[in-house]
């Protein structure tokens, strides 16, 4: 019995170290499995097919977090045509940017693998490696600050879940590696093979690497239901500062205000003006949890008409003052 034709192979190559963080490789690395079990080419619809492993500088029994070890391979002395190679992060990803061999291998290879990607804290490895140089950037928020300090010719995008710039991809802290390898698929794929993935893994509706990565709200929304908003809640974030009442959210949705404000309390479950409040309190929360910028600042960055407001929208839904919120950080 012949056995059915494939897409064209691709490698993803992950970099493992001492002291790595196991959902960094183990939720990545099962999005492109189930695309190999469960998914089909959105173009040929032929069967996707990724071929995963592992590599490390060190030893061949790598341990992570959790108490958990992995099996890796040596680190390869070429890469396969069509290689993408994903830098995970964890605890020891210090000590992985001070490693000669690896750092050294990721400059030597950087021309030949398709991609190179960072999970959470791996981009440090990256930077290391001068690979972010004059390129933007993400990692975990808690991590902003450390690779802005150690690293000026990199522009760190604090506000992404993941981010692309050209053959260097990096996304945010643990699950966001889930998003940025959705997004790998279909980047190589097709959305309805990232979609389809998703679904196998009983995951929510692929994110969109320019979401904030400090969005609660967003969260609690039921995905499958407000897929119609799903980029009008992108545009509110990336818009706050702006007047956001009906007339500008409903001309954006193409609707009539009437229209508009009905159906979105309908799959939402709140007004409009509920959610608008509650993306300007979470991304609020967020920047005194990781800048030094003046309250009055941040404020008005996020459409606030004073501290006042904005303190006010924390106690009722965090029952914390903004600045109480800064102070624990």
């Amino acid at each position: 019995m012949l056995t059915p034709a494939s897409a064209t192979p691709r490698q993803i190559v992950f970099l493992a170290f001492p002291g790595f963080q196991v959902l960094d490789l183990a939720g990545p690395m099962q999005v492109f499995l189930s695309a190999s079990d469960h998914a089909r080419d959105a173009a040929t619809g032929l069967p996707i097919d990724y071929r995963v492993s592992v590599v490390s500088s060190g030893p061949t029994r790598v341990q992570g977090s959790l108490s958990l070890a992995i099996d890796a391979e040596p680190l390869p002395s070429a890469l396969k045509p069509g290689t993408t190679v994903m830098v995970v992060g964890g605890r020891g990803v210090e000590a992985a940017s001070r490693d000669p061999l690896l750092i050294g291998w990721l400059r030597r290879h950087m021309h030949e693998a398709e991609r190179i990607c960072s999970v959470c804290n791996g981009a440090l490895v990256l930077a290391r490696a001068g690979l972010l140089a004059g390129k933007r950037a993400t990692t975990h928020w808690v991590d902003f600050d450390k690779l802005q300090r150690n690293f000026r010719d990199v522009t760190v995008d604090r506000d992404a879940i993941y981010v692309r710039d050209g053959k260097i991809w990096s996304s945010a802290g643990v699950s966001a590696g889930i998003d940025l390898a959705l997004a790998l698929v279909a980047d190589d794929h097709g959305e309805a093979a990232a979609a389809i993935t998703a679904k196998w893994m009983v995951l929510y509706v692929k994110r969109p690497g320019n979401q904030s990565q400090f969005s609660d709200f967003i969260e609690t929304i039921d995905h499958d239901k407000a897929g119609a908003f799903a980029e009008l809640h992108q545009w509110i974030l990336a818009n706050l500062s702006r007047d956001l009442r009906i007339p500008e959210l409903a001309a954006r949705a193409g609707m009539s205000e009437r229209t508009f404000a009905r159906k979105y309390r309908t799959l939402i479950g709140v007004p409009p003006a509920e959610t608008v409040k509650r993306l300007r309190a979470d991304t609020a929360r967020h920047h005194l949890r990781t800048s030094t910028l003046p309250l009055k600042t941040v404020a008005a960055r996020c459409g606030f008409g004073s501290v006042e407001q904005m303190n006010r929208v924390h106690l009722k839904f965090y029952g914390l003052t903004s600045r109480t919120l800064r102070d624990i950080g």
